[in-house]
């Protein structure tokens, strides 16, 4: 694919090659930097005079269909706005909301509303499925002008049987990549992203995207072949267009730093047409406390073809399994590798690889049919909070006795803990832009929820706390988070001064994007002590 664009040009004259190298050297840069900068960058804002918002809507106007731009005049822009707004902590009056929703059909209007945002100073935001945990991908923090791209009409998915291969638009959701590869396939071929169906693919593979097939093949990202984005100067860029460096560098540097990709081109890994699952809920009573203890000792050592995680909650651990086989071939392992778990025939379910992705999600008893991943909808009953840790070391029993403790605070706080090892840890830690390989025993997902519309300080205080209480026992020098966990709690991005000359390609941005560098010296003398030092999801290197 060669690089298009509109008849509009470019407003930048960068080449190419340097703007591959300087999307390269400032992953690699930043990774290096950030712990002692944290997520705090420097930058001008953007102006957004009444003027130049009203020649950037004329401008969208000029080259993208009517029908597809929603200015905030528009009856339908608050419909189209909460459609993929998954969490109603973001749904409020007093929500930054966009100076525009541009929904494109087709790259020339992706393209389009880059470059007329370039030319009349307003950024954009990308969305895909809106799970973004801080609804970073539509909303911002302080008052910025911005234009929201929302990618939901591009969600075409094109499988290849034969060679083994998916295209899927980054509008999709993944229940709707893996309804397509498991009907294209007969059920022989399966993806390896998450387990939620609603998630969109592209902020999903651009943070990583791990799921139950993580221990037999990895991860989402290392399994992307090709991808079509467009990049800051409104290009349209393949695999070979963009060069190794930054197609290395969006595949789990998270979203919104280098551009919009539109598109992605997937391996898709083998699976039996029956896979066996099963789901095991262990009270404290019962001995939750001794079978969790001793899981961290299995968990990452089990077969590649087994997957066991744990739902932590109030008095309850319930063990969710897929494995690649049979049910008469897991059993056998089990009892000769968890028999502290108890399971046995009763528990066991054989299904599709598709069926189990919904029977371990909802935690049903039965099999769901597969036609269920094709529903976008969510409830927004609920908001949230969430935050992530990764664990290096078991984590002793009377510890774990503390954490069903801190479970019992505040129904209904949940952790989720995700076994690693096999083909995740195989896998070198710079292959891609995503770090959590070797060494990793499992992941720690955090969550407390409340009734929309109500005061959720508490809850947000309760996963503040756990969180602290965590720190002696999860990695450290830097305790490393899941991107896709999105948590501003670790911080992020701020506007101080006029120095954008310091990455004047800096127009993907969000508060947790890669920053523009800056001089150590000019950090130190700038940086408010408060900031200094946060974590920073990520990232492992030590300066």
């Amino acid at each position: 694919m060669q690089r298009s664009s509109l008849a509009l040009e470019p407003t930048a004259s960068q080449s190419t090659s340097c703007k591959l190298r300087a999307a390269k050297m400032a992953v690699l840069r930043f990774r290096a930097l950030v712990l002692t900068v944290c997520l705090v960058c420097f930058y001008a804002p953007t102006p957004s005079s009444s003027a130049s918002s009203g020649d950037f809507l004329h401008c969208l106007s000029a080259s993208i269909p009517s029908k597809l731009i929603f200015t905030q005049s528009s009856p339908s822009i608050t419909s189209v706005l909460a459609a993929y707004i998954r969490n109603p902590r973001f749904s409020t009056p007093g929500t930054v909301r966009p100076l525009c929703i541009v929904r494109p059909t087709n790259a020339s209007h992706a393209q389009a509303t880059v470059l007329c945002g370039r030319r009349h100073g307003v950024r954009v935001r990308v969305r895909s499925g809106g799970h973004d945990y801080e609804g970073l991908s539509y909303r911002s923090v302080q008052p910025e002008t911005f234009a929201l791209v929302d990618l939901a009409n591009l969600r075409s998915v094109r499988v290849d049987r034969a060679r083994a291969t998916a295209w899927v638009d980054s509008g999709a959701t993944v229940g709707e990549l893996y309804y397509a590869v498991t009907k294209a396939s007969g059920d022989q071929l399966a993806f390896l992203a998450g387990l939620c169906p609603t998630i969109g693919v592209g902020g999903h593979f651009c943070g990583g995207g791990f799921g139950l097939l993580l221990r037999k093949y990895g991860i989402a990202v290392d399994h992307i072949i090709d991808a079509v984005l467009v990049d800051a100067q409104g290009w349209l860029l393949d695999k070979k267009a963009m060069g190794r460096e930054l197609f290395w560098a969006i595949r789990g540097s998270g979203g919104e730093s280098f551009g919009i990709v539109l598109s992605w081109r997937v391996r898709l890994v083998p699976v039996p047409p029956k896979v066996a699952s099963f789901i095991v809920p262990v009270s404290v009573n019962d001995g939750a406390v001794d079978v969790l203890t001793k899981w961290q000792e299995v968990g990452a050592a089990l077969p590649d073809d087994l997957f066991i995680r744990v739902i932590v909650t109030n008095g309850w651990a319930s063990f969710q399994s897929l494995y690649l086989g049979t049910c008469d071939a897991l059993l056998p392992v089990m009892r000769g590798r968890f028999p502290e778990l108890g399971m046995n025939r009763s528990h066991c379910r054989e299904m599709s690889w598709a069926e189990s992705v919904l029977y371990v999600y909802v935690g049903s008893g039965q099999p769901i049919p597969v036609t269920d991943l094709l529903n976008r909808t969510t409830s927004m009953d609920t908001s949230y909070k969430v935050a992530s840790d990764y664990v290096r070391r078991a984590i002793p029993r009377d510890v774990w006795a503390e954490i069903f403790g801190w479970l019992a605070k505040l129904d209904p706080g949940i952790m989720i803990v995700d076994p690693y090892g096999g083909a995740i840890s195989a896998v070198p830690e710079a292959a891609t832009p995503f770090p959590h390989r070797g060494g990793v025993l499992y992941n720690i997902y955090y969550q407390n929820s409340w009734a929309a519309g109500n005061d959720g300080e508490p809850n947000v205080r309760w996963i503040r706390d756990l969180y602290a209480f965590m720190a002696p026992y999860v990695s450290k020098n830097p305790r490393e988070a899941y991107f896709n966990y999105r948590d501003l709690d670790l911080g992020r991005n701020v506007v101080v001064g006029n120095v954008s000359s310091y990455n004047p390609d800096d127009y993907f941005r969000n508060e947790q994007s890669i920053p523009p560098l800056v001089p150590v010296s000019f950090i130190s003398n700038r940086v408010p002590a408060s900031v200094v030092g946060h974590k920073v999801y990520g990232v492992k290197e030590k300066i």
